[in-house]
């Protein structure tokens, strides 16, 4: 398995099926923090359904539709990013973070992300790639920034959580930028 050295002697790497149950005790630590920007962290609560969760980006990517990397620090899956979707073909993607607790304000997420994008635009040719965040998720918009990535705009009222409707940011970068 590979591994990327990110800042703070953090670790990016591929999240498979068979860490089900390390992915389950960090959403167990991060959920509180994740479940309302990330839809399934409520999914993943026990051995099964984590595995669901993570046997899904395993299908993605042998698809090359998707990908989920985790970020460990010191040893411990404290975090992760994705590529929500990925498609080749349209030369689009979009990227999605996550953070519990113990690894947040090291800058680990925009290191992380910064291996996703720099990947996608220079050794995978894609043309865009984007950030989605709820308008409420200040953490999040302050990473796209941090990214280079341009605010396009905000879809009203599109991202569903426990009955409420929120607004969505969408950032991107283009490999023009």
């Amino acid at each position: 398995m590979f591994s990327v050295s990110i800042e703070g002697g953090a670790e990016l790497r591929p999240l498979e099926p068979w860490q089900a149950a390390e992915f389950l005790a960090h959403m167990d630590r991060a959920r509180a923090v994740v479940d309302p920007w990330i839809p399934w962290a409520s999914v993943s609560t026990d051995l099964d359904s984590t595995r669901a969760t993570l046997q899904r980006y395993a299908d993605l990517q042998a698809r090359d539709a998707g990908r989920l990397f985790g970020i460990w620090l010191d040893g411990t899956l404290v975090g992760g990013t994705m590529y929500v979707n990925f498609s080749a073909e349209s030369g689009n993607c979009e990227i999605g973070v996550w953070l519990e607790p113990a690894g947040q304000g090291r800058g680990l997420v925009t290191a992380a992300a910064r291996v996703l994008i720099d990947w996608a635009l220079k050794t995978r040719g894609l043309h865009r790639v984007e950030w989605k965040c709820r308008t409420d998720n200040t953490a999040s918009s302050a990473v796209a920034k941090r990214l280079g990535m341009r605010l396009d705009g905000v879809i009203r009222e599109s991202y569903l959580y426990q009955g409420v409707r929120y607004d969505t940011e969408i950032w991107s970068r283009l490999s023009t930028d």
